[in-house]
């Protein structure tokens, strides 16, 4: 069996350290005194004293007279108030009746001033003034509708196109309308009865040519600026 060689030297400090723990202790430490037992609440903090100041110059002026003040006796004053009140009464200027109005046949009166009857808006420096920031945002606009078609005719000009002027398009115009009444000039003379099939055909041939003569012209009346690719 392994027995380990530091066994002697071990057994040897037990036997020495043995006898100091034969009491509650080691010996050399002193033992405490009866006396200095523990009593309740001796680990709570304790707060200091509140000092109460005694000296009335430092308490808060108050805003009543104190129990021992004594009023002042013996002052009179010369000042006749009757005249006084008499003279503020004369000169005093007439109050102006509040401005009422009367909305029931019980005499039930509002004030006039908060009912909205009273023109006091229209009386405004700024009334009917465009607000600043409106104008400011229509000439924003206008200038960005200017730029737009300024881009828009450069990359026309790049593209080889060509705007069509005021009379192009009046000449234009007129001759599609010119066009429209002669195709339906010869769409009133067609039979009321339609009993073969080139009628039939002759017939919608016409309404499609109407449709589109109507369609263009709506169109270039509608746009003031057309633009025309070069051939």
């Amino acid at each position: 069996r392994y027995i380990s060689i530091f066994r002697p030297s071990v057994k040897h400090e037990a036997k020495q350290n043995k006898a100091q723990w034969k009491t509650m202790g080691p010996a050399k430490v002193a033992v405490p005194s009866p006396k200095n037992f523990l009593q309740k609440h001796s680990k709570e903090p304790k707060l200091q004293e509140r000092k109460i100041e005694q000296d009335s110059k430092k308490l808060p002026a108050l805003s009543v007279p104190r129990r021992t003040d004594h009023p002042v006796m013996g002052i009179q004053s010369k000042k006749n108030f009757i005249n006084t009140n008499a003279v503020a009464a004369i000169t005093r200027l007439p109050k102006k009746p509040q401005p009422l109005y009367v909305d029931s046949r019980q005499g039930d009166k509002y004030l006039l001033e908060t009912s909205g009857l009273v023109p006091k808006y229209l009386k405004k420096k700024d009334y009917g003034v465009t607000p600043k920031y409106l104008t400011e945002r229509k000439e924003e606009m206008k200038k960005a509708q200017k730029e737009y078609e300024a881009s828009v005719l450069e990359h026309l000009k790049k593209k080889a196109m060509k705007v069509l002027s005021d009379e192009e398009r009046k000449r234009l115009l007129e001759g599609l309308k010119k066009n429209w009444e002669e195709v339906y000039r010869e769409f009133q003379c067609l039979p009321v009865k339609i009993d073969s099939i080139p009628k039939r055909l002759h017939k919608e041939k016409l309404e499609t040519q109407m449709k589109q003569l109507e369609h263009d012209i709506q169109t270039i009346e509608k746009h003031k600026v057309i633009y025309i690719a070069n051939e």
